[in-house]
């Protein structure tokens, strides 16, 4: 290695235990703080962020004189590309904005929690004006072309724009609908069957055995929204969530976040601690997990050798192979992303995608945005939802301010279609 990309790693040591530390904090947020300790949580988040930007800063002249360096090889000019993206980030934004959407989304979730599990809008409602009024400054701090919402689709993947998922939605929004008016399974009657908890808990516990997912290595937990924790590459953590029915809705949740898992996983150890040690892309990212939870988790092959496991379940016992099969892959629309089918999976992020832009160019304001999810949701899949539980509070991720990361999921559900094709052709 070259000996200017030695310095910026030894240097990137510093950002690394930080973000390490951040990470480990933010899981616990979702799994296991108290509540009352979210404004403490926040501060403290928000203090580490501003540490990550100062060492970050400490080493930008290293990472500018190693951009003019010829014969990198891939890892090395990996590694500068990264840190330039993420050295013009902090550069741009000023240490008030992220120590208050630290704090402001810290004990957002909190608020959104509570607000989706009352079915309300009130206690998380003035968290959701802040952090998108944060998200427009930093869009301008940042800088964009045409769009402000192109500022903050680059944060999550790179060089992506409005007019790229402006053409990817057209396409799908006007070929789905066509495509549900076909003869396809749209109810099964375990969709309406209460589960024993414990009893689900024994499936997942399998699945992830059958997946082989390694105890040393991983772990799983449960929080109200699914998500995966890669702390270090030997430190992968992920959780699920038991609602008492309708058992794929917990069975996917596992799946789809064992996909992000196995990713994480499988990283290089020679990369950890460098910044090129993590997914290639949020939307790469989600490909994996997609593809483990439709292309796997929804094939007959799977039903045949998973079918053992299910039948945990008490309720399972007058049921085939071929029932699970269909079970599995029933086509409806429904209010819930993480719960619909993949037909209809890529509607839901065009809502949210259509909201966040409108949003962030300032032509919705938060007060309006039940109203035009249910305009959209009309529009797209026929129905409208039932409050806002069923809604724009079903996700964890404006409450953690990602605007600008729901198009990753339908980027991966078409590289995942990409990766599927190429190995039938193959």
């Amino acid at each position: 290695m070259h000996r200017i990309l030695e310095e910026i790693t030894m240097g990137y040591k510093k950002v690394w235990a930080l973000r390490y530390a951040i990470e480990l904090l933010g899981w616990d947020i979702e799994t296991y703080m108290p509540q009352g300790g979210a404004v403490a949580r926040g501060d403290a988040l928000a203090e580490l962020e501003i540490l990550t930007k100062k060492e970050l800063m400490n080493i930008s002249s290293l990472v500018e004189r190693a951009s003019n360096l010829e014969n990198l090889d891939d890892v090395e000019k990996g590694i500068v590309r990264v840190l330039a993206r993420r050295i013009k980030y902090y550069s741009r934004i000023p240490e008030d904005l992220l120590l208050g959407l630290n704090k402001i989304s810290s004990e957002g979730t909190i608020y959104w929690r509570i607000d989706r599990q009352k079915n309300e809008f009130n206690r998380f409602k003035p968290y959701l004006h802040k952090i998108v009024e944060i998200n427009k400054t930093i869009a301008e701090k940042l800088g964009y072309d045409k769009h402000p919402y192109n500022a903050l689709l680059d944060i999550y993947e790179e060089g992506l724009t409005v007019e790229d998922m402006d053409m990817i939605f057209s396409k799908l929004v006007n070929r789905i609908p066509v495509l549900l008016k076909k003869d396809i399974p749209s109810h099964h009657e375990l969709e309406d069957m209460r589960y024993k908890t414990e009893e689900m808990i024994k499936v997942n516990e399998g699945i992830i055995k059958l997946l082989d997912m390694p105890s040393d290595r991983f772990r799983m937990d449960i929080s109200t929204h699914p998500f995966t924790s890669g702390i270090a590459v030997d430190d992968v953590r992920i959780t699920t969530r038991y609602e008492g029915y309708d058992f794929k809705r917990s069975l996917y949740s596992t799946i789809h976040e064992c996909g992000h898992a196995i990713y994480e996983l499988n990283l290089d150890k020679n990369l950890e601690g460098t910044p090129v040690c993590t997914g290639a892309s949020s939307g790469v990212h989600e490909s994996k997990s997609r593809f483990w939870e439709n292309f796997i988790g929804r094939s007959k092959a799977f039903v045949e050798v998973a079918y053992s496991i299910f039948e945990h379940l008490s309720i399972i016992k007058k049921y085939s192979k071929s029932d699970i099969y269909t079970y599995f892959n029933v086509v409806k629309p429904s209010f819930i992303r993480v719960d619909s089918d993949e037909l209809t999976y890529n509607l839901h992020i065009a809502i949210r995608y259509e909201i966040e832009k409108k949003l962030i160019a300032g032509e919705l304001n938060v007060d309006e945005i039940y109203s035009y999810w249910s305009e959209l949701m009309n529009k797209y899949l026929g129905i409208k939802p039932k409050g806002y539980a069923d809604s724009f509070l079903q996700d964890v991720h404006w409450s953690k301010g990602w605007i600008g990361y729901f198009p990753t999921y339908t980027l991966g559900n078409v590289i995942a279609g990409i990766i599927k094709i190429n190995s039938i052709v193959g």
